[in-house]
């Protein structure tokens, strides 16, 4: 064994001679990464000239070297390396993106220890041989989040009568008035019809219709009112809400069966019918945002740069919409983060006493804690979908299309988020947080004391104006919605000072964490 490991590492007769034939090359690397000596490895592949790269790189079996990451990271890293440096053209064809997707596959579950150490440099160079990937993780990141956040939208839907039903309940309920009143409305039309049934053509003649008199137009007025009053009733309308409604949940399920398709042809190995989607989709999407942060930063090119200076000094934007872009700078929030944190602080506290204080929740201390937490969590969700709807009615009274993506339709979107963003603290909000509230009292029935609590109504009025105002800011807030009971992570999870300090596996968690942008902006509370 010595001796063959001797005639791996040993040098050719000539020190070089190996180097010339891509064969010899590749047969030589094959061996070393056998037995899992990628650095002699890598300092092979950086003497390669640009032809014998080319050639290796052709037959190089790329997904053996995958199935090994972390592992054979230093030998991927030299090819990259190698290539951006020789910059040959026309450009290999080398499958980078298969190389990320397996590191955001590894970055989604991290078992190893040390992975980001191990892997900054090949994602470095990675990313320096192939900029595009940049975009590409960032809009796959995008999809994965908004497939989560569309996962939200299946819950309640309020009826025209004020209650939370689900929404098929309220299809049926909905066709079955209309199936009533288009019997009545063709019931009248039949009584209508024994007298315009057979009418002669020529009655309906211009002159004819100026020579009626008061009698008739009188009952044709009364004819016609009836009819409309059947069939132009403001209930009716309620369907095509529940048609849009019903047909965003289509869109949304879509979206989720897409993004969890991708995540299987990356990892055949997920499970992906035993897991629940939500949760392996914000894994994925973590993994690629650890993929971004670990390229490093965006290098600017020089153009750009004076470009952006040359904007500032002119007191202009870069930003032709006036309002935001994803690219925006995150305002200084730490006003409204404050409040978010006196929310759990202060306004919290005074609603768990308060729940104490009921004697049928006296000993149930875990279903208090998930009535307040249920409660900042709904006020989210309602608000999110409020803003959503408010703008999408606007498009449909201006007659733009609800999946049009034209610049006068985003501009008329910018426009009217940036209203709801300068009306947060005067924008009526009753109906949300009497859902809200509803959405907890059907759940608890049992618990009719809860309806009674003047400090839980007031905790809710309070979760629901604030909630609005942070997704209504120029660079929205949102909850982190990964509610996972797996292990605490310092980077967004705080632990109670009532937990156990000896153990990391999170129990429940209290409080959630807010996010701007990606960034963690108040870690979640959680019990371990």
């Amino acid at each position: 064994m010595a001796d063959s490991r001797e005639r791996i590492r040993g040098p050719s007769r000539d020190g070089r001679e190996f180097l010339t034939s891509p064969r010899q090359v590749l047969r030589r690397l094959m061996l070393l990464s056998e037995g899992r000596q990628y650095r002699e490895a890598a300092g092979v592949v950086g003497r390669l000239g640009p032809s014998v790269l080319r050639s290796v790189i052709a037959e190089l079996p790329l997904d053996l070297l995958l199935e090994h990451l972390p592992h054979s990271a230093y030998l991927l890293e030299s090819f990259f390396t190698r290539l951006t440096t020789l910059n040959t053209t026309p450009k290999p064809d080398v499958p980078s993106e298969t190389v990320a997707w397996q590191l955001v596959r590894l970055f989604s579950n991290p078992h190893e220890a040390g992975l980001r150490q191990r892997c900054t440099k090949l994602l470095q160079a990675l990313v320096k041989y192939e900029p595009n990937l940049r975009q590409t993780l960032r809009e796959r990141r995008r999809s994965f989040d908004n497939a989560v956040q569309g996962l939200g939208v299946h819950g309640l839907t309020t009826s025209s009568s004020g209650q939370l039903i689900s929404l098929h309940v309220a299809l049926k309920t909905e066709l079955q008035r209309h199936v009533d009143t288009y019997k009545m409305a063709i019931h009248k039309l039949e009584e209508l019809s024994m007298v315009t049934n057979n009418q002669d053509p020529a009655h309906s003649s211009h002159q004819r219709l100026l020579a009626i008199n008061y009698g008739d137009i009188q009952q044709r007025l009364i004819d016609n009112k009836t009819l409309l009053t059947m069939l132009d009733k403001p209930i009716l309308k309620q369907l095509h809400t529940l048609v849009e409604n019903l047909s965003t949940r289509v869109e949304n399920d879509k979206e989720v069966l897409s993004c969890v398709g991708q995540v299987k042809r990356l990892d055949a190995q997920a499970h992906v019918e035993k897991r629940p989607a939500a949760g392996l989709l914000m894994n994925f999407s973590r993994g690629c945002e650890v993929v971004l942060q670990t390229m490093g930063p965006e290098s600017v090119p020089p153009s750009h740069l004076a470009m952006s200076k040359a904007t500032v000094a002119a007191g202009g934007s870069s930003c032709s919409d006036g309002y935001h872009s994803d690219d925006s700078a995150i305002d200084d929030g730490s006003e409204i983060v404050s409040l978010y944190r006196n929310l759990y602080t202060e306004n919290r506290a005074d609603a768990l006493e308060a729940l104490d204080s009921l004697p049928q929740l006296k000993h149930a201390h875990s279903l208090k804690e998930k009535i307040l937490f249920s409660m900042i969590v709904l006020s989210f969700r309602l608000c999110h979908g409020m803003r959503e709807r408010k703008v999408m009615e606007v498009r449909q009274v201006l007659n733009c299309g609800l999946d049009s993506s034209s610049k006068t339709t985003l501009a008329l979107d910018r426009a009217v988020r940036h209203h709801l963003h300068e009306t947060t603290d005067s924008f009526p909000l009753g109906e949300i947080e009497q859902s809200v509230f509803n959405q907890v009292l059907s759940t608890l029935h049992e618990y009719p004391c809860l309806e009674s609590c003047p400090t839980l109504t007031n905790y809710v009025s309070a979760c629901v104006r604030l909630a609005w105002r942070l997704i209504n800011q120029k660079a929205p807030y949102y909850l982190d919605m990964d509610f996972n009971l797996g292990f605490l992570r310092p980077e967004k999870h705080e632990r109670h000072p009532q937990s156990d300090r000896r153990s990391d596996l999170i129990k429940a968690f209290l409080w959630p964490a807010l996010m701007q942008n990606n960034q963690c902006v108040f870690k979640a509370v959680v019990a371990t």
